[in-house]
């Protein structure tokens, strides 16, 4: 039987807390390793520790995904299509590329009890995803379940992290909020690149680690686009189903069952705050929620993952407002097409001197 995880509710005012704050709050220390395997040699670059997860005011890289009505990726935008504000007030354009921009993407595999049984179908989509990227993008490898392992730092080598898919096994508990931060402050990429977390997981945490405030805030601070792959929908569906065979039984079965069909039921409340926590964590950030019927549609996600990844908007922009103060900028992104489906991150945290 799954051991119960403790859930943690966002509430409206920890939402006003992060997007409005002035002031960083450190993140919880964490359990796990700092990141040991050195970086290539070319891709070695002087950066200022405070500046990592920070974005330096001179200017700001910003990933945008379009959409029409209908789902589809729009491709062919150019620079004065698109309108930026910050903070509500416009800011001017200085440079627009599509597909030209390299992505560090975090695979992270939710290893605990509730997803171990389909650990190859993880496997099987994650080298299908790989195959799709660009010679310039890398990929690095994170394991959580009890603990967060790095089982690969950046490669570009698909031979590398076949080998390091293979090194995944299962655990019990889920330390998801550990796994974003370790993703997003400690997996350190490229300060000239888009980053991207990809993550197949039920988002339900442990409760012996972090807190989901915390995870948000170091993803919005790192600049990460979450994309989670949700097995929520999976996860209820055999909930429902064993909770209305339990309640269909006569009222001596229910009676006797009746500390199992209290477990259903707040594993099916569970799942549900955990599916509001990941839509807040994948919009504010930029990525997206997948909930999958079936662990048969990963590589069709993952493939579509990738497809947008690579069919991204990287906008750049000065802003207006110089001052690097540490302060969270809202940001908004338009297209001059209203029927546009415009997906882009809330904003972020102006470097500090």
């Amino acid at each position: 039987m799954l051991p119960a995880k403790t859930f943690v509710w966002l509430s409206v005012s920890v939402l006003l807390f992060i997007f409005t704050s002035t002031a960083f709050v450190a993140p919880a220390q964490s359990q796990y390793p700092p990141t040991a395997t050195p970086t290539p040699p070319g891709d070695q670059q002087e950066i200022d520790p405070d500046d990592v997860i920070s974005v330096s005011t001179t200017e700001v890289l910003l990933p945008v995904t379009v959409r029409d009505r209908s789902g589809r990726l729009v491709t062919d935008l150019t620079r004065k299509d698109f309108r930026i504000f910050e903070n509500g007030v416009e800011q001017s354009l200085s440079e627009l590329s599509l597909r030209q921009v390299p992505v560090d993407i975090v695979l992270m595999i939710d290893a605990s009890s509730s997803a171990a049984n389909n650990l190859e179908d993880f496997r099987l989509a994650a080298e299908g995803f790989a195959a799709h990227l660009d010679a310039d993008d890398r990929t690095s490898l994170i394991q959580f379940d009890d603990r967060v392992a790095l089982l690969q730092d950046w490669t570009r080598s698909q031979v590398q992290l076949h080998r390091a898919l293979k090194r995944i096994v299962p655990g019990m508990f889920t330390r998801f909020h550990d796994a974003v931060l370790l993703a997003s402050r400690d997996q350190l990429a490229r300060p000239t690149a888009r980053r991207a977390v990809i993550v197949l997981t039920d988002g339900i945490d442990s409760g012996r680690g972090s807190t989901f405030d915390t995870a948000l805030r170091a993803a919005l601070n790192s600049q990460t686009a979450v994309y989670v792959v949700s097995n929520t929908q999976i996860e209820r569906s055999a909930k429902q189903e064993q909770l209305s065979l339990l309640l269909s039984a006569t009222d001596a079965v229910r009676r006797f069952n009746q500390l199992r069909i209290d477990d259903l039921r707040l594993g099916l409340a569970a799942l549900d705050g955990s599916e509001q926590n990941l839509e807040v964590l994948t919009a504010s950030t930029g990525g997206r929620l997948y909930k999958p019927a079936s662990f048969r549609d990963l590589e069709k996600i993952y493939a579509e993952v990738a497809d947008e990844l690579r069919h991204q908007y990287a906008l750049y922009y000065a802003p207006l407002n110089a001052k690097k103060d540490g302060q969270f900028r809202r940001v908004r992104v338009e297209t001059s097409n209203p029927t546009h489906q415009v997906t882009a991150r809330i904003g972020y945290f102006a470097g500090k001197r």
